[in-house]
C-alpha cells in the first residue's frame, strides 16, 4: 500500500509542479504535513543534498523521500511517479506540436503558466529561507524572540549574498564554490 501511495503522491507532484525542481518544494511540504514521512528539518536537508548532487532537484528529492519511506523500492517508485507525468506530457506535446505551433491559444496558455511557475518557485525560495533561518521549535521552547532566528544562518546567508551579488571578483565564481564554502562553514560553525 505504501508503494501505491508513494507513486500517487509523486505522480501528482510531477503533474502539477510546473517550473522545475524548486517548484516541487511546496508539494513536498504538503506531503510532509499530511503523511509524516519526513520532517521539515529533513526537507531542508533534502534540499541541501539535492542541490549539491548531480541531477534534477525534484528527482533527487523524490528518490530521497522514497528511500526514507520504503527503502530502495520506494525510491524507484517515487522517482518513477515524479517523472512519468513529464514524459507523458512531452510525448503528447511532441505528437501535436506541429499542428499547434502557431496557435495563439497555445501561446496564451504558456503565457498564463509563467506567473504560476514563478509563484511556485518564489514560494519554494521563501520556504527554504524559512527552514534555514527561522527556528520556531527553539522559540517555542524558550519563548525568547532572539531564539526565533539562527544568527549563524543569517550571517552565512548575508556573506553568500554579498559575494554573489556585490563583489565583482566573486560574482563570476561557479555556484559549486559557494556550496563548498557553505558546507565547510556548516562543519566549522556546527550548523
Amino acid at each position: 500500500m505504501i508503494y501505491i501511495q508513494l507513486f500517487i503522491e509523486f505522480f501528482l507532484t510531477g503533474l502539477f509542479s510546473v517550473g522545475g525542481g524548486m517548484a516541487t518544494i511546496p508539494f513536498l511540504e504538503d506531503i510532509s504535513a499530511r503523511t509524516g514521512w519526513f520532517t521539515p528539518a529533513q526537507l531542508a536537508d533534502m534540499v541541501a543534498v539535492s542541490e549539491s548532487t548531480p541531477g534534477p532537484i525534484g528527482v533527487n528529492m523524490a528518490t530521497y523521500v522514497g528511500y526514507l519511506t520504503a527503502g530502495i523500492p520506494g525510491s524507484i517508485i517515487a522517482t518513477l511517479g515524479l517523472v512519468l507525468p513529464s514524459a507523458i506530457v512531452i510525448l503528447i506535446v511532441a505528437a501535436f506540436l506541429k499542428a499547434f505551433r502557431n496557435s495563439k491559444y497555445v501561446d496564451r496558455v504558456f503565457y498564463g503558466i509563467r506567473p504560476a511557475s514563478t509563484a511556485l518557485i518564489a514560494a519554494a525560495g521563501v520556504s527554504v529561507l524559512m527552514l534555514c533561518i527561522v527556528d520556531i521549535p527553539a522559540f517555542k521552547l524558550s519563548g525568547r524572540i532572539f531564539d526565533l532566528v539562527d544568527p549563524k544562518a543569517i550571517i552565512l546567508f548575508a556573506v553568500i549574498w554579498v559575494f554573489t551579488n556585490l563583489v565583482k571578483k566573486t560574482k563570476k565564481f561557479h555556484p559549486l564554490v559557494f556550496i563548498a564554502f557553505s558546507a565547510v562553514a556548516g562543519l566549522v560553525f556546527k550548523f
